[in-house]
């Protein structure tokens, strides 16, 4: 079953205008982010789901995640989005953790940026994956080795990210970068 993510500045707006069921981790708790828009057995109490998410999706009930991604909040309009998303980021800044600490992502993993020096959206992605258990041995390879290993799957139960959500992070990575900068530069904190 797919996984799909869905970001949000603020993630209520958009529950509040749509019929959904509240997914459910495990038995005590609910899940962070995960809803449900079909049917599926709930509480009506508390719109939570009875069975949690696993045994939903082997009963082929498809779960979307909705996460709230507050870097999105300092976007103007759709045209701002696409000029921060085409914008070349400053690269190089990843380099300094005073700037790579405020990062969406990649917060408090400096060394691995100094290490990787990434310089495109694909190596940014990478560097996201090789943040991950499964991938950490990478850190430090030649770029060539690092592309043909990163994308595929480990053998053992490691977490480890998939291209596609490691692509669509290093995205959010590149606008938040380019906020940070257009704040820095307008003199805003």
């Amino acid at each position: 079953m797919p996984d799909i993510d869905i970001d949000f500045a603020d993630r209520d707006i958009v529950l509040s205008q749509i019929q959904h069921r509240v997914a459910r981790l495990n038995k005590e708790k609910k899940h962070n982010t995960g809803i449900y828009v079909t049917e599926i057995p709930h509480s009506p109490v508390d719109n939570l789901s009875t069975v949690d998410y696993k045994t939903a999706e082997d009963r082929g009930y498809f779960k979307l995640d909705f996460l709230n991604v507050s870097i999105y909040k300092n976007v103007r309009n759709e045209a701002h989005l696409k000029e921060l998303m085409e914008r070349e980021p400053q690269w190089e800044l990843l380099e300094h953790d005073d700037f790579n600490n405020l990062v969406f992502h990649v917060a408090g993993h400096g060394s691995v940026l100094r290490s990787m020096q990434p310089r495109s959206v694909e190596q940014l992605a990478a560097v996201l994956a090789i943040i991950r258990p499964a991938k950490r041995y990478l850190i430090g390879k030649e770029w060539t080795t690092v592309m043909k290993e990163v994308w595929t799957k480990p053998e053992n139960d490691e977490y480890y990210f998939k291209k596609a959500h490691a692509m669509s992070y290093a995205m959010a990575v590149v606008v938040h970068m380019n906020l940070l900068c257009e704040e820095i530069s307008s003199g805003r904190d």
